[in-house]
């Protein structure tokens, strides 16, 4: 009997065989692709990176199309996992966390894998990673652009419990574990876009990042250096520009502070710098020497965060 020919009714419509395995290599390379900015052009931006990587606890609610739950997107979770499913008599709503123990180098495939999940999972269930595999919807069928975050900051992981739920010794044992080490933090609400913490660490030094979401990384580092350059590169008495975080694609200026002044106390410090770093970014004449001194020593401090 002859052998037949290979069946073409698993190739997509109009493709020969060679089309479509070219196809599939095209995939496969763009999702090991990495984001140049996997929260860009979301009015969340800045929120949901200090969520991912600078912040110990908070919540925020997150209004999410087509999933008929309560969903809060969080900083982390019980050892280190992508999401959970409150049980129904506690309400069944959904927690979403952004530092995970696995995740790829796209975090905005990563949480729409995630909430592609929490659509149909059921209360009771947990999902431990949130690495994207390609089968993920877009974060656009998820998430309006304009949508912004109402992020509540806590000293502890109590939230991890709902109110009124029954929790064996070791639980609590280990809740505590994680409330004596996680670091004061809290969000600086000023006049000034991005997204502004303060953390306390001890050690005697305390800090602001401010996460902004500038469409040019070099521009802004120029600016940095102008302003810098001109000794206006702090926020008041015995504070001090420490250097810059780069991740997903934007800037994060620190600055060392002394612990014991209040956290809320930088806003109208933090609106000055802005206010000179905005003028700044429209000025392409060439950095004079000093500039480009400080320009060289922002970079050799930067610290990229993968």
């Amino acid at each position: 009997m002859a052998k037949k020919n290979k069946k073409k009714d698993d190739l997509p419509e109009g493709m020969s065989r060679r089309q479509a395995k070219l196809a599939a290599r095209a995939a496969e390379r763009a999702a090991l692709e990495k984001d140049p900015r996997p929260y860009g052009g979301l009015a969340a931006e800045a929120d949901l990176v200090a969520l991912q990587e600078f912040v110990p606890s908070a919540v925020a609610k997150l209004d999410v199309k087509g999933i008929d739950r309560d969903v809060h997107v969080v900083t982390v979770l019980p050892g280190g996992g992508a999401a959970l499913i409150r049980e129904a008599q506690y309400g069944g709503g959904a927690l979403v966390a952004l530092q995970v123990q696995s995740r790829s180098h796209n975090p905005g495939r990563d949480l729409a894998y995630t909430l592609n999940w929490v659509r149909d999972a059921q209360p009771g269930q947990s999902l431990g990673s949130t690495i994207a595999d390609g089968t993920e919807p877009p974060l656009s069928e998820f998430l309006d652009p304009a949508t912004e975050l109402d992020v509540v900051e806590h000293q502890d992981f109590d939230w991890w419990l709902p109110e009124g739920a029954d929790v064996d010794l070791a639980t609590r044992q280990a809740m505590q574990n994680a409330n004596d080490a996680v670091i004061e933090s809290h969000r600086v609400r000023a006049d000034v876009p991005g997204s502004v913490w303060w953390a306390n660490p001890g050690g005697g030094k305390a800090y602001i990042r401010w996460v902004r979401v500038d469409d040019n990384e070099d521009a802004i580092l120029r600016s940095l250096a102008r302003v810098a350059a001109r000794g206006e590169l702090n926020l008041g008495e015995g504070t001090k520009f420490a250097g810059v975080f780069r991740t997903h694609g934007i800037v994060a200026p620190v600055f060392d502070l002394d612990p014991e002044a209040p956290f809320d106390s930088y806003a109208a410090e933090l609106e000055r710098v802005n206010e000179a770093l905005e003028k700044e970014l429209t000025n392409d004449a060439q950095l004079t020497a000093d500039e480009h001194r400080q320009l060289q020593n922002i970079k050799s401090r930067q610290v990229t965060i993968r």
